[in-house]
């Protein structure tokens, strides 16, 4: 569901006439296209050098101030060109290292990031290269510490622009994710399966929907793929999501098909008490109050909950909301069910969002791991003997999920697995391990024609109280 205020203008590659603003461009001519690259170049450096989310730099209302002051077009503009670099971050860099003599010096990362920002489109988005040229030459010669260097940047980047083809060609071989990262798909997936998550990742994401009753009806109106799960695939399209059939009723919300498969493991739950501890923005609290259970949506930010609270009013759906720390949620009677949709370190979900291997490493994974044990330990507390616990997160490390799950039944003999019938699965088999459990990939679900395929990175298992 957090996706459903994302596109609210289609995206087309033009350059803003919006005069510069940022402060190393004061006091000089306009010229069109510069405040774009300036702040893409900028929140760059702000999620490289700094580790900060891009959805915290690029929220409309607290984001970055340069950012903010782009119009609507020209936000578009830089979040295409963010995306498209941090994707393929190691491969531009690895570009621009064979095309200089020699690495740049000391102190000289704002030319780095201007340099990757121009690569970055070159190499990967329709968008004339002598724009991308031009606006990095012209975004040298306005910041005083990077002027001496602007006809490096020209030359470089015509070079680049010459020798496109062999340079992708050459780039290919280099891993499209950190070190870091590399070794630890490498050690959970073995070699091969991990370089194929790797490159899946480059691919933005398509649009996948969780229609509140028969999807059928809105594939047709939709031009939908059905996916296993039942989830509804959108063939590419320019535009607001919001503008689409059904949006306005609330007969469907966005919700990649990964991320619709926890709530369907609890099965029948009609009539049935079930707790979603991490409710926001509520894609799997609406699945559950669908598929007709008594449903309480438990989450801690009043910003989240308002977001939650708009989103089910949409849907037309009900729930009982609690806005708390979940390790001060205890009803008065034990629950059926419990859904813990953990924080992790988001590592499946690099599709769509590619600074996380940027902002996070292994020490974050190690963090939130235990931060995850311990809201799991407290989820079985709340259900009844028989009752059901879905432990999912969006990430690809074991560490959050098998190795946890794990050590959580080793330590606690009033819990046991239940495990995944791949039966009921058709078309998802190799997402279920030999143990029963849930662990989908991006390089899962071929595509099909005139569709996208890939998934989020999903760990999902069911545990119950004896």
């Amino acid at each position: 569901m957090n996706q459903e205020k994302k596109n609210k203008k289609p995206f087309k590659h033009t350059a803003s006439a919006k005069p510069p603003k940022g402060p190393a461009l004061l006091n000089h001519e306009d010229k069109a296209g510069l405040e774009v690259r300036a702040t893409a170049a900028k929140l760059l450096a702000a999620v490289v050098d700094k580790k900060i989310s891009l959805d915290g730099i690029l929220d409309p209302v607290h984001g970055n101030p340069a950012y903010k002051q782009l119009n609507d077009q020209d936000r578009a503009l830089t979040r295409a060109i963010l995306l498209s670099v941090l994707r393929h971050l190691p491969r531009v860099e690895a570009a621009l290292a064979s095309l200089l003599e020699s690495p740049l010096p000391q102190g000289a990362r704002p030319l780095h990031h201007v340099l990757c920002v121009a690569a970055g489109q070159i190499l990967y988005l329709d968008i004339p290269s002598h724009a991308a040229v031009d606006l990095a030459v012209e975004q040298a010669n306005r910041d005083p510490r990077n002027r001496r260097f602007a006809k490096l940047v020209n030359a470089v980047l015509r070079r680049l622009v010459r020798e496109k083809e062999a340079v992708l060609q050459q780039i290919a071989q280099v891993s499209p994710v950190p070190d870091w990262y590399m070794e630890r798909l490498s050690a959970g997936y073995g070699a091969d399966s991990a370089r194929g998550i790797a490159e899946a990742q480059l691919a933005p994401p398509p649009i996948d929907l969780t229609t509140k009753g028969d999807p059928e009806p809105w594939a047709e109106a939709l031009g939908a793929r059905r996916l296993p799960t039942g989830s509804l695939r959108l063939p590419s399209f320019e535009g607001s999501v919001a503008s689409l059939p059904g949006f306005d009723e609330g007969a469907w919300w966005v919700q990649d098909v990964a991320a619709s498969i926890p709530a369907k493991l609890f099965g029948d739950i009609k009539d049935k008490r079930i707790a979603d501890l991490c409710a926001a923005p509520g894609g799997k609290t609406a699945q559950l109050i669908a598929a007709g259970a008594e449903v309480i949506a438990v989450e801690q930010s009043a910003n989240r909950m308002a977001r939650l609270r708009e989103n089910l009013e949409r849907l037309g759906l009900k729930a009982d909301l609690v806005q708390g720390d979940l390790f001060d949620f205890s009803p008065n009677t034990a629950l059926d069910g419990v859904l813990l949709d953990a924080p992790c370190s988001s590592t499946g979900t690099t599709r769509r969002h590619p600074d996380v291997l940027w902002t996070k490493g292994p020490e974050d994974i190690a963090k939130l791991a235990a931060l995850q044990a311990k809201m799991l330990r407290h989820a079985a507390t709340l259900v009844k003997s028989g009752g059901l616990i879905v432990f999912s997160n969006c990430s690809l490390d074991p560490l959050e999920g098998e190795d946890l799950v794990a050590d959580l039944l080793r330590e606690d003999p009033t819990l046991e697995r239940v495990p995944v019938d791949v039966a009921l699965w058709p078309g998802l088999e190799q997402a279920i391990t030999a143990r029963g459990e849930f662990r989908t990939t991006p390089a899962m679900l071929l595509p099909s024609e005139g569709f996208s395929g890939g998934m989020d990175g999903f760990f999902a298992c069911v545990l119950r109280r004896r």
